[in-house]
């Protein structure tokens, strides 16, 4: 993969991340345990005052953008299981993170749960890595009738 593809895929991967923080944010109450994961995710993201002073990214102007098409959709879930993997390591907590934040997205809730499932059990090779993203999408493709 060329540097300008995977830069532009980590501006994806961090314009996923600010809809994601945007979603928690429109609560009147966070949990602590999802702030300490959305920290973790920033952090492990790499991100600069330059991506957070970005217009329509400040904290205070920030929103939540529901993707309007299955095919974002489908690519917001490959982002939140990306975030996921970005320590390699499943936690629990990031895990139901992700299960509020489909089911904001349209997806019900046993769907997530049970992809989440799929996911968590596999190994962290790299072979697995390259196949996760063809994974969300088999799975979701396959359970589509139970995507609201």
């Amino acid at each position: 993969m060329n540097e300008s593809n995977s830069l532009d895929q980590l501006n994806s991967l961090k314009d996923s991340y600010f809809n994601i923080l945007a979603s928690f944010l429109e609560k009147e109450k966070i949990d602590s345990r999802f702030v300490r994961c959305l920290l973790k995710w920033g952090f492990q993201l790499k991100l600069t005052p330059d991506d957070i002073l970005q217009p329509k990214k400040e904290l205070e102007s920030i929103q939540f953008i529901n993707p309007s098409n299955k095919v974002d959709r489908l690519e917001a879930i490959f982002h939140l299981v990306q975030m996921i993997y970005l320590d390699q390591t499943v936690e629990d907590v990031e895990l139901e993170l992700a299960g509020v934040y489909a089911e904001r997205l349209g997806f019900k809730k046993e769907v997530v749960a049970d992809l989440f499932k799929s996911i968590a059990t596999e190994s962290s090779d790299e072979q697995v890595q390259k196949d996760v993203h063809q994974e969300v999408i088999d799975f979701l493709t396959l359970n589509e009738d139970l995507i609201s």
